[in-house]
C-alpha cells in the first residue's frame, strides 16, 4: 500500500513530523550505525535540533527520509577536523548537512528518488539562504553513491569502529544540474518546499486558519454556524467601519457583480474610474449590467488625478454614482480613497469601491461609501471562496429585477444566509480575522513593502508604481523584453518562490508581481530579492527602462 502513495518533499513543520525525525534518527544512528548509546525511549534528539532545518520526505503519514542543514559555526566537522577551512574551496558560504537517513523499507526502488528529492530541496534552501557550499560526513558504506551525486571527499576519515564517515563537500553549481532535472520530472503535487508564497492569491495562511478549515462540515442552518457567521460579519464591520456586510460564496468577481446589480436599480448616470486591469474589469461589469455610465481612464501605473476626475464629474449630467478600485492589483498603485470620498460627498453621489486587494493590507475606512467589496483569500489571509459586500443603508430585495444569487436585499432579509454556505470557509475566515492586531499588521506590511521596493530598485529593477502612490502589499516589476516574465517566474518557482506572472495581462506586458498579502516573514522577503538577483543576473542583466510600458 505504501508503495502506491506519492512521496511528498517538504520542510518539517508539524509536531508529529519532528517526533518521527527523532525516531528515525535513533533507528539510523543508534540501531543501524552504532554512533550513540541505546535509550529506552528509542528516540534521539540531535544536539543541534533547535538550529537545524529539517528537509523531509513523507509517504502518507510516514517519514520516508530526512536530512538536516544548519549554517552556524562551529560545525560538527569543526570539532573533528582541525583547520577545516583549509580543505575547502575559498570564498564560499558554507552550510553543514547532517542526519541524512532513509527508512529501510524505502531504500529499494524509491531510495534514489527520495535522496534526489531531498537534495533538490536542499538546493532550493541553499539558494534562498545564500549557501553555495555544503559539507557532509558521509557514511563510508555509501561513499560511491555520494561521489556519484557530485560530492568531493576531503581529509581523513572521522569516527571510529563501525561508525566511520568520510568528510565531503558539494558546490551549489554541481547541485543545480541534478536538482533541476529532478524538479522537472517530479509530479507537481509531490514537491512542497518552503515554497514561499508571494502570490496575490491564494495566499499563505496561518496554522490556526488551516485547522479551522479542517473541522468537520456543519449545517449552515445550525445555531453554532449562525453564531460564527454573525461573529465573522461583526469582525469585518469593526475592521472597516461599515454598518453591515453581506457574505457570499464566491470570488471577488461575484461581489462586484452584486454591486453592479444594485447600481442597475439606480436612476441617472454613473462614472467608472480605471487605471489598471481591475478598473477595466469594473467597466466590463458595468457594461454587462447595461448601466448608464461614462469612463475616466488613465494609463496603467499612473495614479488617478482627482482634479481630472472632478472636471469629468462636473461634465456628467445627472451623475448619481462613481465606481473605482482602491488597490489596483495589476500595477501596485493605491488610489486615494479619502480623496474619492471627499469628491463623492461634495457632489452628493454614491461611491462604490473595489477593496478586494486593500482589505487587510492597509487601513480601509468605509464610512461614507455606498457599497464596497472584499474577498477572503487576499489580505484577510484566509482561503479563497468567500466574498463580501459592505454597506451602511438598508437594502431591499428586488425579486422582480435581480437574480436570486445576486440580490443583496434577499441576503439581508434571510439573515445573510439564504443559500448553502461552506462552514469550513467561514470558520477559516473567522480564525483569520479575529484577535488580529490590525494596527501592527498594517505597519508591518507598510515597512516590508517599502523595504522590498527600495531593494528592488537598488538592484536595478523597474518598479512600476511611483513611490508616492505605491500599494504596500503589491509590487509590479516591468521587465525588459529580452527577459521573458514567464521564464523568470518559472525559474523562481524552481528556486522555491511563487510569484505572479501567469495572468494574461501580466504576460502581455512582460510584468511580474510580488505580493505581501499572506504570511511573509522579513527574512523570506530578503531571500526573495537575493534569489531574484541571482536568477536574473545568471541569465541576462536587468536594464532600467527609460519609461514604463502601458
Amino acid at each position: 500500500m505504501e508503495e502506491r502513495q506519492p512521496l511528498v518533499f517538504k520542510f518539517a513543520s508539524e509536531d508529529w513530523e519532528f517526533e518521527a525525525i527523532h525516531r528515525l534518527n535513533y533507528k539510523t544512528f543508534v540501531e543501524e550505525i552504532p554512533q550513540h548509546e541505546r535509550s529506552p525511549s528509542q528516540r534521539l534528539v540531535d544536539k543541534f535540533h533547535h538550529e537545524n532545518t529539517y528537509l523531509i520526505c513523507l509517504c502518507g503519514r510516514e517519514l520516508a527520509g530526512m536530512l538536516a542543514v544548519r549554517g552556524n559555526r562551529p560545525f560538527s566537522l569543526d570539532q573533528k577536523l582541525p583547520n577545516l577551512d583549509s580543505y575547502l574551496p575559498q570564498g564560499r558560504r558554507i552550510c553543514e548537512v547532517r542526519l541524512l537517513a532513509i527508512e529501510k523499507k524505502y531504500r529499494g526502488t524509491r531510495g534514489g528518488q527520495i535522496l534526489a528529492g531531498l537534495l533538490a530541496l536542499l538546493w532550493q534552501h541553499g539558494i534562498e539562504k545564500g549557501y553555495d557550499l555544503a559539507i557532509i560526513s558521509g557514511t563510508t558504506r555509501q561513499r560511491k553513491l555520494y561521489q556519484h551525486l557530485g560530492f568531493v571527499p576531503f581529509g581523513p576519515l572521522v569516527g571510529s569502529g563501525e561508525a566511520q564517515f568520510q568528510p565531503m563537500y558539494i558546490t551549489l553549481e554541481t547541485f543545480e544540474v541534478r536538482a533541476r532535472e529532478f524538479l522537472r520530472q517530479a509530479p507537481a503535487r509531490s514537491f512542497h518546499p518552503s515554497a514561499v508564497n508571494f502570490l496575490p492569491g491564494p495566499v499563505a495562511v496561518r496554522r490556526e486558519v488551516r485547522r479551522a478549515f479542517e473541522q468537520s462540515p456543519e449545517s449552515h442552518r445550525s445555531p453554532a454556524f449562525m453564531h460564527d457567521f454573525h461573529a465573522t460579519r461583526r469582525c469585518l464591520c469593526e475592521l472597516t467601519g461599515a454598518s453591515d456586510c453581506q457574505l457570499m460564496a464566491g470570488s471577488g468577481t461575484l461581489a462586484n457583480d452584486a454591486v453592479g446589480a444594485q447600481l442597475m436599480l439606480e436612476q441617472g448616470r454613473g462614472l467608472v474610474l480605471s487605471n489598471g486591469e481591475f478598473g477595466t474589469r469594473l467597466i466590463d461589469h458595468a457594461r454587462r449590467w447595461g448601466l448608464n455610465f461614462e469612463v475616466h481612464e488613465v494609463p496603467w501605473g499612473a495614479p488617478l488625478d482627482l482634479g481630472e476626475v472632478r472636471r469629468q464629474m462636473e461634465r456628467v449630467p445627472e451623475l448619481r454614482w462613481v465606481w473605482a478600485v482602491h488597490c489596483e492589483t495589476s500595477t501596485g498603485v493605491l488610489n486615494d480613497l479619502d480623496g474619492l470620498k471627499a469628491l463623492a460627498a461634495e457632489f452628493g453621489v454614491k461611491l462604490c469601491m473595489d477593496c478586494i486587494s486593500s482589505l487587510g493590507t492597509v487601513p480601509v475606512d468605509l464610512r461614507g461609501i455606498y457599497l464596497a467589496t472584499g474577498a477572503s483569500g487576499k489580505g484577510l489571509r484566509s482561503y479563497p471562496g468567500l466574498c463580501m459586500v459592505f454597506h451602511h443603508h438598508t437594502i431591499q430585495p428586488a425579486p422582480d429585477r435581480l437574480p436570486r444569487y445576486l440580490d443583496l436585499g434577499y441576503y439581508a432579509a434571510q439573515e445573510g444566509v439564504p443559500f448553502t454556505f461552506s462552514s469550513n470557509l467561514l470558520h477559516a475566515l473567522h480564525a483569520a480575522i479575529r484577535h488580529v492586531d490590525w494596527e501592527r499588521r498594517f505597519s508591518t506590511v507598510a515597512e516590508l513593502g517599502a523595504e522590498l521596493r527600495r531593494r528592488l530598485r537598488e538592484a536595478g529593477f523597474h518598479v512600476l508604481a511611483p513611490e508616492s502612490v505605491a500599494a504596500p502589499a503589491v509590487v509590479t516589476i516591468v521587465l525588459p523584453r529580452e527577459l521573458p516574465s514567464v521564464e523568470l517566474g518559472r525559474r523562481m518557482e524552481e528556486n522555491g518562490f511563487l510569484l505572479s506572472y501567469n495572468s494574461e495581462y501580466l504576460r502581455r506586458r512582460n510584468w511580474i508581481q510580488i505580493a505581501l498579502m499572506g504570511e511573509c516573514p522579513r527574512e523570506k522577503v530578503l531571500s526573495l530579492v537575493h534569489v531574484l538577483k541571482r536568477v536574473v543576473f545568471a541569465g541576462v542583466a536587468v536594464r532600467q527602462p527609460a519609461a514604463s510600458t502601458h
